[in-house]
C-alpha cells in the first residue's frame, strides 16, 4: 500500500472550536475530483491550556499528487479566506507529512 498523508495541526483559542469547525464543516473543498485524492478527515484533539488541537488529515495516492493539489487551482480556491481567520489561531498551522509504510483495511465479508 503505497500512499501519503499529509495533516495540518492546528492550536485553536479555546471558544473558538465551534467557528473553527463550522468553517470546515461549509466549506467547499474540492477535492472530490483531485488526482490522487483518498480521503479526508478533521480531527479534533484535547484541550490545552489556552487552545484545543485540531489536525486536517489527507491521504494520497502518493506525495507527488499531494504537491500537485497544493499548486492547483482548487487548493487556491479551498484556501481563499484563511488569511483572515488569524484570532482562530494560536500561531501558524504545522504541516506533517507522512510515507504509508504500512497500512491495513478491515474489509467487509
Amino acid at each position: 500500500m503505497n500512499s501519503f498523508i499529509a495533516m495540518n495541526r492546528f492550536q485553536v483559542v479555546s471558544g473558538y472550536e465551534k467557528e473553527f469547525e463550522a468553517i470546515w464543516k461549509n466549506r467547499n473543498t474540492y477535492l472530490g475530483k483531485v488526482p490522487g485524492f483518498q480521503q479526508f478527515n478533521l480531527l479534533k484533539g484535547p484541550k490545552l491550556e489556552g487552545f484545543t488541537l485540531y489536525a486536517s488529515h489527507t491521504q494520497w495516492d502518493s506525495e507527488s499528487h499531494f504537491e500537485g493539489w497544493t499548486k492547483s487551482e482548487a487548493f487556491r480556491k479551498a484556501h481563499e479566506g484563511a488569511g483572515s481567520r488569524g484570532h482562530l489561531y494560536m500561531g501558524h498551522p504545522h504541516f506533517e507529512g507522512f510515507e504509508v509504510v504500512k497500512g491495513t483495511r478491515v474489509t467487509s465479508t
